[in-house]
């Protein structure tokens, strides 16, 4: 990778967060997250209470980078094919396909814990093989391609928690918090005023595959692979002396999914950051929003309300102590 294509990726980087920023009041870290994840070809997860601007800055982002948008609001009722896609007859008695709202660059699967699991597992080709099958044939997707999906807390009531095999594709688990004072003084001032802020293309989906291939050209050294292994690895209660709160609260640990989902993330900080290698602190920076959803927690942690961040920062600290170069985690 060159010095000019290193300046490319962060401008372009900056120039699609501003864009959305213009709209979106705070959450400047899950706005800078959710273009990590889609730089990293990853699915994102956003959970947090309504009302707080997940739907809008989905949209917003898909009218930044000039992209199809496509909504589907999840509903108990809702079947796959709503999904998908179905095959309907024509006024030529012949079958054809017609498309489902899956079929768009950005997807927005909005409440997707209100639907059934049988329906929520309709997604589940779609973010892995980039393609649906209906009535026995494969219909492709366009790319860029990336799913994100909203959902209430799960102690909600009339949700359905998803299944360990759909949250493993997901690439990020973003927990939107409240706005502060200020933050909700700007948003009333900016919705109630006459004024509103328009979004403009300022990127295409061209720039967003350009973005994608250059971040896997960051190198890594043996020496932050090792650590990143570590970190994964220190997450299952029956690995090479894990801490005390993984053994106690910790059923199973992350996939091997999460080890690449983890050092794609910290490729492409390395890369805002103006660095052409990985270091160890990019990996801590990423480590929640990657493991937190990979975790699966035993009814001890649920009794003692410990969460899954909890374990992974404790994580964090254990394998710290053990490394040579140790960060201040």
């Amino acid at each position: 990778m060159s010095a000019e294509q290193a300046t490319w990726f962060r401008e372009t980087f900056t120039r699609i967060k501003t864009e959305v920023n213009k709209v979106i009041v705070g959450q400047d870290d899950i706005v800078e997250s959710v273009l990590i994840g889609l730089a990293a070809n990853g699915h994102i997860l956003l959970e947090g209470m309504p009302g707080l601007g997940k739907t809008l800055l989905v949209k917003s982002l898909s009218q930044a980078l000039s992209l199809d948008f496509s909504r589907i609001q999840f509903t108990p009722d809702m079947m796959p094919a709503d999904v998908t896609g179905t095959n309907v007859l024509n006024d030529n008695r012949m079958f054809e396909f017609r498309k489902g709202p899956i079929f768009a660059n950005i997807v927005l699967a909005d409440e997707i814990n209100r639907a059934t699991p049988k329906t929520q597992s309709s997604l589940l080709e779609a973010m892995q093989e980039r393609s649906v099958t209906v009535g026995g044939k494969r219909h492709d997707l366009s790319e860029p391609f990336l799913v994100m999906a909203t959902q209430n807390p799960v102690e909600q009531e009339g949700t359905y928690p998803l299944p360990e095999a759909q949250l493993d594709r997901f690439f990020f688990k973003l927990l939107v918090p409240f706005p502060t004072k200020n933050e909700l003084k700007a948003i009333v001032q900016r919705t109630t005023g006459t004024h509103s802020d328009e979004i403009t293309a300022v990127a295409h989906g061209e720039d967003v595959l350009k973005m994608r291939a250059l971040a896997r050209e960051v190198p890594i050294s043996d020496a932050v692979l090792d650590y990143a292994l570590q970190i994964v690895l220190g997450t299952h209660p029956d690995s090479d002396r894990p801490c005390e709160d993984v053994k106690r609260y910790v059923r199973y640990g992350s996939s091997p999914r999460g080890a690449q989902s983890l050092i794609t993330a910290a490729k492409i900080r390395a890369l805002l950051e103006g660095r052409f290698n990985v270091a160890k602190e990019d990996l801590a920076a990423s480590a929640s929003q990657v493991l937190r959803h990979r975790l699966i927690l035993n009814f001890e942690a649920e009794a003692d309300n410990v969460s899954a961040d909890t374990i992974i920062r404790a994580v964090l600290m254990h394998v710290d102590s053990r490394d040579k170069d140790p960060i201040k985690v």
